[in-house]
């Protein structure tokens, strides 16, 4: 049996644990400890004893050690027995004796029947039969008192009738667990959204007959991209919890034609495309504005960025630039009249198009019960001040606790709030990846660092993890506790 062991990675439950020497460090999901083990290799009563190891591993403790047997000499007619034991104070516990018996005394216990020196447990041997290594392992259900406890050897010797003729007790080791179980800080009280104003925009192709600016709903695919209007606007105006403010609706044209012509189409376009949603709900007067485009260069502009074209640099120079409007149209087309050939065929239809604008009222949600059907429902109803009502209602680690924050992190992903409790929620399963994208957008606040500790911590980066507990000590009392007992673990000394 050697102390010297090996990195072993569980796959089944993530554990990495390595063990070296006489110290065991561990890291697993949900805690971080050392199990230090204070020991050297020593000869007692000339009995040679080894590799002793003390390891808790859950609730069970185990106690190891090599006895050289073949050293140890045994004088008359006696019976030796040799028994380890854990103390602390007033606790202890025995572990299976081991016995050497002389000839004559195991004769004795053989003829006669005799219970074992030590009781059914021991490990009986007759001097001469005796092993010349006892490899001694042996498991017992773990005790909070046994954190400091002493390992002692305890050496009884046994004359005629069992009398006992000496005892003595040398100690061989002291066990030490510290643990660290990470708290995890959440920020659950949010300011309420006094109104919860929302809004939900779209776009559509609205096609028109060549200079016209009257809409044909029946004309090459309008019913589907009116379509696309209505539904949108029906989504808000039949639901009991909404109320619908506002609608506006912008419209844009593309760069070829004059652009005076350019102007009056995409003006009139846009106000023949309010008519028309008017006359189907009646809104009050003023609930639909408008804007419009005369030459939707945005669009271009942001086309060409993304995709690869011919001079493509040279006409963006172009488009950026700030002549005439016409005159940016008619310069592409003389400069490369290829590349407006394939522009004018394939991009400058999808930038005559209408883009609109619901704005609308939520209202507001205080009964749990409600918020719980509302979140699996129809979460995007809840602010965030609602939703950690929800969470302040639950098991704090739970997994539907967990997945309200994964839920809030979803509906808001750029707010530092919702990205440092989908954090928390990530390291608290472990869930490393996901951790560190939340935390890019957490913010930098107290709660925020302490969230970047845990990671580094998870990591495996103790030290770097240890420097952000310790700047927050003075602050956050979460954070030197972790300093205090990380110093702790990561301490070599007894």
């Amino acid at each position: 049996m050697s102390m010297l062991r090996s990195l072993n990675i569980n796959k089944a439950t993530g554990l990495i644990a390595l063990a070296m020497s006489t110290s065991l460090f561990s890291v697993a999901a949900e805690q971080l400890q050392r199990q230090v083990v204070t020991v050297s290799d020593t000869t007692v009563w000339g009995l040679p004893v080894n590799d002793i190891i003390l390891k808790r591993n859950g609730d069970l403790m185990t106690v190891g050690l090599d006895m050289k047997l073949e050293d140890y000499r045994l004088k008359g007619d006696k019976v030796t027995v040799f028994t380890p034991m854990l103390k602390n104070g007033r606790d202890s516990i025995e572990l299976n004796p081991v016995g050497l018996y002389s000839r004559i005394r195991y004769i004795q216990y053989l003829r006669e029947e005799e219970q074992p020196i030590g009781g059914d447990a021991a490990y009986s041997y007759k001097y001469s039969k005796r092993p010349s290594l006892m490899e001694y392992e042996k498991s017992v259900e773990y005790s909070d008192w046994m954190n400091g406890a002493i390992l002692y050897l305890r050496k009884s010797d046994y004359g005629c009738c069992n009398t006992i003729l000496s005892e003595e007790c040398v100690p061989l080791g002291r066990w030490r667990e510290t643990i660290f179980e990470p708290q995890y800080i959440y920020e659950t009280n949010i300011q309420a959204e006094a109104v919860k104003v929302r809004e939900i925009t779209g776009r559509a192709y609205v096609d028109f007959p060549v200079n016209k600016i009257v809409i044909y709903p029946d004309y090459r695919n309008n019913t589907y991209e009116l379509g696309k209007i209505i539904a949108t606007i029906d989504s808000v105006k039949n639901d009991k919890d909404i109320t619908v403010n506002s609608l506006h609706i912008a419209g844009t044209a593309s760069p070829e034609g004059p652009y005076e012509n350019n102007v009056y189409l995409a003006k009139n376009r846009t106000i023949a495309l309010k008519n028309y949603v008017q006359n189907l709900y009646n809104f009050p007067e003023g609930f639909i504005t408008t804007s419009y485009e005369p030459v939707d260069w945005a669009g271009l502009r942001e086309w060409l960025e993304n995709n690869n074209l011919p001079h493509k640099n040279d006409i963006l120079a172009i488009v950026n630039s700030d002549i005439e409007p016409f005159a940016r149209n008619s310069k592409i087309m003389k400069e490369y009249p290829e590349e407006y050939k394939w522009l004018h065929l394939n991009v400058y239809p999808a930038l005559r198009h209408s883009d609109y604008r619901i704005e609308f009222t939520i209202r507001q949600f205080s009964d749990i019960e409600e918020i719980k059907e509302i979140i699996k429902e129809s979460p995007q109803k809840l602010s965030l001040n609602e939703i950690y009502l929800l969470a302040n209602s639950l098991e704090p680690g739970s997994e539907e606790y967990k997945d309200v924050f994964e839920t809030a992190v979803r509906l808001y992903p750029n707010d530092e709030t919702a990205n440092l409790n989908a954090a928390n929620a990530a390291l608290l399963r472990n869930d490393l990846e996901h951790a560190a994208r939340y935390l890019e957008k957490a913010g930098n606040s107290d709660k925020a660092q302490y969230a970047r500790g845990m990671y580094l911590l998870k990591q495996g980066d103790y030290n770097e993890a240890l420097k952000i507990f310790n700047n927050l000590s003075a602050t956050m009392p979460e954070a030197s506790e972790a300093a205090a007992t990380i110093t702790d673990i990561l301490n070599l000394e007894n």
